[in-house]
């Protein structure tokens, strides 16, 4: 016989084989835990933040060294991504109202694939530390800053918000936690 008789058969069964699965494809339903074929989006519980840590760990002439942790728990059963943590910090013995420093913990997609993104993710019922250092450059101007964080008594107020969705950056929508610690 003839081979391109029976590549022929095969490249038809092939498309016959396919055809089946694109039209049955969209119509199979897979039912969830519970066996009822309806899937539920169960409300996502607000996450837990603290400030776990905030120290100076060396002031020189010309820096100071800064390390801020940041312990954040999932109350929720699924994995939750932790996307970005914007902050501030004030030392309030130095001033209450004028900002040291702040800073961005994680990174948000910015297209429709990411590679590389610097997020979190937070198993259901965990937490995680999330630390930063932080290198402040000192001048003739900050002298009084310096003194403040050469000292053992700094009185410290961290504010922010937490961005974050559930364990897919396309299911659900993005929720946020604003924060605020004195310490």
């Amino acid at each position: 016989m003839n081979p391109k008789i029976f590549v022929g058969i095969a490249v038809a069964t092939l498309a016959i084989i396919l055809g089946g699965i694109l039209l049955m494809g969209p119509t199979i339903v897979i039912p969830s835990q519970d066996n009822t074929g309806t899937q539920s989006n169960p409300e996502v519980k607000a996450i837990q933040i603290e400030l776990d840590d905030i120290s100076v760990e060396r002031v020189s002439e010309r820096t100071a060294t800064i390390k801020i942790a940041f312990k954040v728990s999932n109350p929720n059963p699924r994995a939750v991504i932790v996307q970005t943590m914007d902050y501030q910090l004030f030392e309030t013995n130095y001033s209450d109202d004028e900002q040291i420093t702040g800073g961005e913990i994680g990174s948000r997609p910015t297209g429709m694939v990411e590679f590389g993104s610097n997020y979190y993710t937070l198993l259901g019922e965990n937490s995680i530390i999330l630390k930063e250092t932080i290198t402040l450059k000192g001048s003739e101007n900050t002298s009084e800053l310096w003194a403040v964080l050469r000292d053992d008594n700094q009185s410290w107020r961290v504010s922010g918000t937490v961005f974050y969705n559930l364990s897919s950056m396309t299911s659900g929508q993005e929720n946020t936690l604003n924060f605020e610690f004195t310490k």
